[in-house]
């Protein structure tokens, strides 16, 4: 999956890019659009980026190249059919019934041809035919269609003339119904997929940077807009950013973890009210540099990323699995802004949730502060104290030294008034 960029004579130091991507967008933005997207277009240009993943969570990855696709989809027909649009599905579905219908018609056309039931050989009047009332394409398809939907008119019907007719007629049975009971379970099956259920999960629009307990915090909003409870509820994120590796390799759509809360705990939260999840900004975070700068989405160095959330939950009806995403461009998280609450007691003494309120942010008082921990210096001086004495290196911390021997000294009195009284304790217990 990596692949080596040819030195180029534009580029004085080539470098590898990993995940497949192209030789002509190695020096493309990650998520930019055009040819000079960054170069001298401003925030204008910054906002016309490409999503990896859109708001309502659908992917915008194009697969392409891929040897044998069609042979692995048709290996996997129940996800292909989950996975095929509505109007393409309905479409297989009419097609599948009405071309079994128009087929095992010209095979019941063929047993009254060969057994010369047709009107063209003029059967005489004491004939009996394989299947009574079939004398035409016309009619073969008719009991074709009569037999596979158990309709039973009552003049066409089989006779015990043909065997080749009984097998027939039990081999389009059984064929036909696992048929439609592929089919229907498909239908039932994308019907009553969690899908729809994400789509009653609501993310905030925007995500927001304020001060949260003293630190600097990134918020979204999520909200369940039904009754029914989800459980297990799991939010986590994915930073996309480009990252340049110690061996020189440019990994584009770098994965990394941002983690998210709610208030001090992590752990499945009680999605009954819209609640608001907390991502801790500090030196551990992936979004530290681009906070350090007071979060300049101009900047097309730091804010090049895509931050993608991710909340997965038990729909509590069907016990089925729901996961739900969304993404965040650098434009689209708003700096020194903050939510307003949007749960409110009602007259009447309930909770109301009024999603009026849900996608609008307010100014902070005072915009958030992230400085990141200067880097441990080589030349810091260190103190290696010795064994009986108190010396020092040169340049050490005369403070330093004299804490360290004052405790040496204390430590001591106390190893010797142990060793005094430790007779004394001895004598004692034996009595």
């Amino acid at each position: 999956m990596t692949s080596s960029t040819p030195p180029s004579s534009r580029s004085p130091s080539p470098q590898k890019v990993c995940h497949s991507q192209t030789q002509t967008e190695v020096l493309k933005p990650l998520l930019g659009g055009g040819g000079g997207a960054t170069a001298g277009g401003g925030p204008a240009a910054l906002r016309r980026r490409r999503r990896v993943l859109s708001k309502d969570g659908r992917s915008n990855v194009r697969i392409e190249h891929v040897s044998g696709r069609g042979a692995l989809y048709l290996r996997d027909l129940w996800t292909t059919f989950l996975d095929m649009q509505w109007r393409y599905k309905l479409f297989l579905f009419s097609a599948t019934f009405a071309g079994t219908w128009f087929v095992f018609g010209v095979l019941w056309y063929l047993v009254a041809l060969v057994h010369g039931d047709l009107l063209e050989f003029d059967p005489p009047s004491n004939h009996t035919p394989c299947v009574m009332q079939v004398q035409t394409l016309t009619g073969a398809f008719l009991f074709s269609l009569e037999s596979q939907t158990t309709i039973g008119y009552g003049f066409r019907c089989i006779t015990e003339e043909c065997p080749v007719a009984i097998i027939l007629l039990i081999v389009q049975l059984v064929i036909t119904m696992v048929m439609e009971i592929f089919i229907t379970g498909t239908f039932l099956a994308k019907v009553a997929r969690p899908k729809k259920r994400g789509e009653t999960v609501k993310f905030s629009q925007h995500a927001v940077v304020a001060n949260h307990e003293g630190r600097p915090c990134l918020m979204i909003r999520v909200a369940n807009m039904r009754k029914s409870l989800l459980l297990g509820c799991q939010v986590t994120g994915k930073l996309l950013q480009t990252s340049l590796t110690k061996e020189g390799e440019t990994v584009r759509l770098d994965q990394r973890n941002v983690a998210f809360q709610v208030d001090t705990s992590s752990d499945s939260p009680f999605l009954i009210l819209p609640l608001t999840f907390y991502h801790v900004i500090d030196d551990s975070s992936p979004l530290r540099a681009w906070a350090a700068k007071g979060g300049g989405w101009t900047d097309p160095e730091l804010a090049d990323f895509e931050l993608l959330v991710i909340m997965s939950a038990t729909v509590e009806p069907t016990s089925a699995t729901c996961q739900v995403r969304t993404s965040y461009l650098p434009d689209e998280i708003l700096w020194g802004y903050e939510f307003p609450p949007v749960v409110s007691l009602s007259p009447s003494g309930k909770y109301v949730a009024d999603f009026a309120f849900f996608d609008k942010v307010a100014k902070t008082k005072s915009p958030p502060l992230f400085k990141q921990a200067p880097p441990p210096s080589p030349q810091t001086p260190h103190y290696q104290g010795s064994g009986g004495g108190g010396g020092g290196t040169v340049g050490s911390d005369p403070e330093k030294m004299r804490l360290e021997e004052s405790y040496r000294e204390e430590k001591g009195r106390d190893r010797g008034r142990i060793r005094d009284s430790s007779p004394l304790s001895v004598r004692i217990s034996n009595v």
